[in-house]
């Protein structure tokens, strides 16, 4: 009769880690701190958790309470109630929590969730600057205007009436949040929230600014020089530190990140670090070669085209491209040779192309018949033909 059955599942006194013979204080300390350590919002990268955590709760449930433990030595799950009735945070003092969040507040002291009343950084802004293409390449200084909250001259930022403090708030001390301690059968647990007194400022202010009302800042216009690096691209964000919207309580003002658009160039094309930009020439300078100049970041630079050259061929100039923006030295500029077919030949000149491709051995099928015979008569009447 006194025997003790061997539960049903996972034990009971293994899930906390205890013996059996374990007190109710050892029992409490061992859920305090699986409980902790188990907690989804403790482990949010863990699909487990809120599973283990609910089996923890289960389990001290059951083994807190003498009448229920006993239940459960001598019959396992099944003789306890908790085993058919799940988790339910009220059991456990809780109130009317309703989800894992406010348990955690109550075991963390709400910290992990709330936000200090102490100094707060400022904003960050975002704003966009158009350069030419040479400006990106080689860098430029812009003054730009912007608009921002920033500190309110009248008040120096305090939003009381000149002459006039704020006063630091009785009811939170200055801090900025108040807290609560609430007793449940785990012990005291303590909860923070902003001081509805002072609305988390710490401080009240009996006699309002007349240029902000109390809000401590004031929108205005600045003009601040922005200094753009060579080598930049469309896309780009150059962070000035500190000039961003204006911190609360003491705090630093937020970064202003200014994002580059490049406007695109008539001649030359970016690509990496490598300008790119297309020569045409003829085909007799293709075939017998020659030396053109061409336009280039720098000025202009002579090239040459070598004898044979092909439709798509490319010359490149070293180090005359983009500055490279993280380092020393440029890319190249790259011309990109395009072949122009003539139009529009006299029948001389298709006469002479004829010629040259017969000495070639290459057999022209002329689109329109008749057009070649009679420019060969022709030919042939002008070198002693007797007709």
């Amino acid at each position: 009769m006194g025997g003790k059955c061997v539960p049903e599942g996972k034990d009971y006194y293994e899930i906390l880690g205890v013996s059996r013979d374990a007190s109710q204080e050892e029992i409490k300390k061992a859920y305090r701190r699986l409980a902790r350590d188990s907690h989804p919002d403790a482990n949010p990268d863990d699909p487990g958790a809120e599973a283990r955590f609910k089996e923890i709760s289960e389990a001290y449930r059951v083994l807190r309470d003498p009448e229920t433990r006993q239940q459960y030595d001598q019959f396992g799950r099944a003789g306890s109630t908790a085993g058919a009735g799940g988790f339910d945070p009220q059991d456990f003092g809780f109130g009317d929590f309703s989800d894992f969040g406010s348990i955690f507040d109550a075991f963390f002291g709400g910290g992990a969730r709330r936000r200090s009343a102490g100094p707060a950084r400022g904003p960050d802004m975002e704003m966009r600057l158009t350069v030419d293409f040479e400006e990106a390449a080689f860098g430029v200084q812009r003054e730009v205007e912007i608009e921002r909250e920033e500190a309110c001259p009248t008040c120096e930022g305090t939003g009381a009436k000149p002459g006039t403090s704020p006063r630091t708030c009785p009811q939170c001390g200055g801090v900025g949040q108040v807290r609560t301690t609430r007793n449940t059968p785990l012990g005291q647990f303590m909860t923070t929230s902003p001081c509805p007194a002072c609305n988390g400022r710490g401080q009240i202010i009996d006699e309002l600014c007349p240029e902000c009302r109390g809000r401590t800042r004031v929108q205005r216009r600045r003009k601040i020089k922005v200094k753009v690096p060579a080598g930049v691209e469309s896309g780009m964000r150059l962070r000035m530190a500190g000039e961003g919207g204006p911190g609360e309580r003491g705090g630093r003002p937020g970064d202003l990140y200014v994002r580059i658009d490049v406007r695109g160039h008539r001649e030359f094309e970016r690509l990496g670090n490598d300008v790119h930009s297309n020569l045409t020439i003829s085909m007799v300078e293709a075939a017998l070669g020659s030396k053109r100049r061409v336009k280039t970041l720098d000025g202009e630079e002579e090239i040459r085209i070598n004898p044979g050259t092909q439709h798509g061929a490319q010359v490149t100039l070293r180090d005359k491209g983009i500055p490279f923006l993280r380092g020393y030295g440029r890319g190249n500029h790259v011309v990109n040779i395009k072949i122009e077919i003539p139009k529009g030949l006299t029948d001389e000149q298709k006469g002479v192309l004829l010629e040259f491709a017969e000495s070639r051995g290459e057999e022209i099928d002329p689109p329109e018949e008749g057009l070649f015979d009679r420019v060969k008569r022709a030919f042939g009447r002008g070198v002693g033909s007797d007709d």
